[in-house]
């Protein structure tokens, strides 16, 4: 299978190269090409593109040009190659990947999944842009600003997951999501964060997997990780009400250092660093500087 895929995917840089305004067809090859370029896949069902898709881009003068069609216009193809890796998905598609999702999204999410509008998925297929509302005419411009992402700093995690998805595989790459989250914009920030929840929730699903006496470890974990969301989104008061209520003989062993970054972190946010200091010896330096890039996003 590896070398299928291999093969189909040198095929695909193949094709990029020698006519970079064709779109892919192949929305598996172009997830393997997009793990290999560091993007995010950009798709679109193949019945939008049996009519005109307006929309308008900036040009490099700042002036808003009007572009008839998404799909055949030779200026703009090569500017969403420059950012994504674009794909055309086949409507017989569409009863296999609904399948996979009907039970596990929200309404808001299927809407999108379902409606004819950009998708900026990641490379396993988790729509990016859920709550991006466009207007009458989709911004390329804005789209690129807002969604181009240099996944780089999650390839391993990306990998990991792709390889074998298990409980931690999905957890990891959750973590490694809301990381990402802090060096983006805040709009961008929020849709990162609600992204990295999809792998939440699989994780949750599957500790079911793991030996009966790491569940409970494992769940608490999932809920210190969804704290930590709330620092993000500049709530830090919030992570220290939900921490409180936590008995402190409750806490996995395991846990107990994130428990301490997520005290630490709250309260430096929150401007109470006497409360923050006594955590702070039980933080490693790694996190210690990863503490304090949220700090500086609650300033």
């Amino acid at each position: 299978m590896k070398s299928v895929l291999l093969k189909l995917l040198l095929v695909a840089l193949m094709v990029n190269t020698a006519s970079a305004q064709q779109w892919m067809k192949n929305l598996e090859v172009a997830q393997a090409l997009a793990i290999v370029q560091n993007k995010m896949v950009l798709m679109v069902w193949e019945e939008t593109t049996s009519y005109q898709y307006p929309v308008i881009v900036k040009d490099n003068n700042g002036r808003t040009i009007f572009i008839n069609n998404l799909y055949e216009d030779e200026q703009v193809s090569p500017l969403i190659w420059e950012h994504f890796v674009p794909v055309i998905v086949s409507e017989y598609r569409y009863a296999e990947l609904y399948e996979k999702i009907k039970d596990k999204r929200s309404q808001k999410y299927l809407d999108k999944f379902n409606d004819d509008s950009i998708k900026i998925m990641d490379v396993n297929g988790n729509i990016l842009n859920v709550d991006y509302l466009t207007d009458d005419l989709q911004n390329i411009t804005t789209l690129i600003e807002r969604y181009s992402l240099n996944t780089s700093f999650i390839t391993q995690e990306l990998q990991d997951y792709k390889k074998d998805k298990n409980f931690y595989s999905a957890y990891f790459l959750a973590s490694k999501y809301l990381d990402l989250s802090m060096y983006a914009k805040p709009q961008t920030r929020n849709d990162i964060i609600e992204l990295s929840n999809i792998y939440i929730q699989e994780a949750e699903i599957l500790i079911n997997d793991e030996e009966q006496n790491q569940r409970k470890d494992l769940q608490q974990r999932c809920e210190f990780l969804k704290l930590q969301e709330y620092l993000l989104l500049e709530r830090p008061k919030k992570v220290i009400r939900q921490l409180k209520k936590i008995d402190d003989e409750e806490i996995a062993e395991s846990n107990k250092p994130f428990v301490a970054f997520l005290y630490y972190t709250a309260y430096m946010s929150a401007d109470k660093p006497e409360e923050a200091e006594k955590w702070k010896s039980q933080i490693s330096s790694v996190n210690l500087k990863k503490a304090q890039l949220i700090i500086n996003l609650n300033r």
